[in-house]
């Protein structure tokens, strides 16, 4: 990483006097809060509480140009070994909060997607059971209209309130002008999901409780655990990532530090101390085996930062 603090001295002064100032790192480790547990670290990275702060930040970043990275749960990120050279940021507790008045539901950016499910499904709802299996957050989960079992955040999704890092405004935007598809929204790399709401059905909370954990079953039955990122391609239409690579005889093939789950070949494990390179390096030849004994190309799912824009592989 470039010594980002020589060459911007008046932004760091800027950061550690703002009013979150008390939770700026600098050269801080953000790898580790993926759920691969690889990746370097960056320029700064913040908690921030308030649309407030993130309205302050909004400032700071702008006038110096500075790239930023928002960070969620970590559970859909693969950070290159070199890190980010930039500010990184993470919500909140303050941006943790579940509010439920009848079948709407207000959730904060930083909410749990498992705590949503749960909250909802107590509050005598049913649409978010599905949540419960998905290790991410709410803001993270709008801007790539994460899913599972047969439905996604479009099916329940209201609206979301959305912080800009460009220009500092925060504005709440129809669930049709977010244009959700499958794992895509139009939410830029530069803007911050702040909250969300949901409408949900009427349910019965036993019932939901007990898809919830036939949903937990299933998939500690049929996912790996351990440091991977969940689904690493999106599926090409009407066919299966996973199917793809396990018939191209990738399922268990290993690049140093990194593996295609045996028991997934759509997740790829990191090794314990691994590295971000490796990781990539798998996901390149994964997509090149697949590319040549199906003539499809495989895209990720997993938001690459740090590297360059195609795999190794060409993708």
């Amino acid at each position: 990483m470039s010594d980002w603090r020589a060459v911007a001295g008046s932004a760091v002064t800027r950061l550690q006097t703002a009013s979150f100032g008390g939770r700026v790192r600098f050269d801080a480790p953000i790898g580790e809060l993926t759920t691969y547990r690889v990746g370097g670290r960056a320029a700064a990275l913040v908690v921030l509480e308030t649309e407030q702060e993130i309205t302050e930040l909004a400032r700071i970043v702008s006038d110096h140009e500075l790239p930023t990275l928002v960070i969620g749960r970590g559970s859909n990120l693969l950070i290159a070994d070199s890190g980010f050279d930039g500010v990184a940021l993470m919500l909140g507790e303050g941006f943790a909060r579940v509010e439920i008045e009848g079948g709407l539901v207000r959730a904060g950016g930083s909410v749990k997607l498992p705590v949503l499910a749960r909250a909802t499904v107590a509050a005598e709802l049913t649409g978010l059971e599905w949540a419960v299996g998905v290790p991410g957050s709410v803001g993270g989960a709008v801007r790539m209209n994460a899913g599972g079992h047969g439905s996604d955040m479009s099916r329940s999704l209201v609206s979301a309130t959305v912080a800009d890092l460009n220009t500092g405004t925060v504005e709440t935007i129809d669930v049709t002008r977010l244009r959700l598809g499958y794992r895509t929204s139009s939410i830029s790399g530069s803007q911050v999901v702040v909250s969300a709401e949901f409408r949900l059905d009427p349910g019965d909370t036993e019932q939901g409780r007990r898809t919830m954990a036939d949903i937990v079953r299933w998939r500690r039955a049929n996912q790996p655990g351990g440091q991977n990122a969940g689904s690493v391609f999106t599926n090409p239409p009407g066919q299966s990532a996973g199917r793809l690579i396990e018939e191209a005889g990738a399922k268990g093939l290993r690049i140093g530090t990194a593996e295609v789950s045996s028991r997934h070949a759509n997740f790829i494990q990191a090794d314990e101390g691994g590295s971000a390179a490796d990781v990539f390096a798998l996901m390149g030849e994964v997509g090149r085996m697949v590319r040549e004994v199906h003539g499809i190309d495989l895209h990720p799912e997993t938001r690459l930062i740090g590297f360059d824009d195609r795999l190794p592989s060409g993708n």
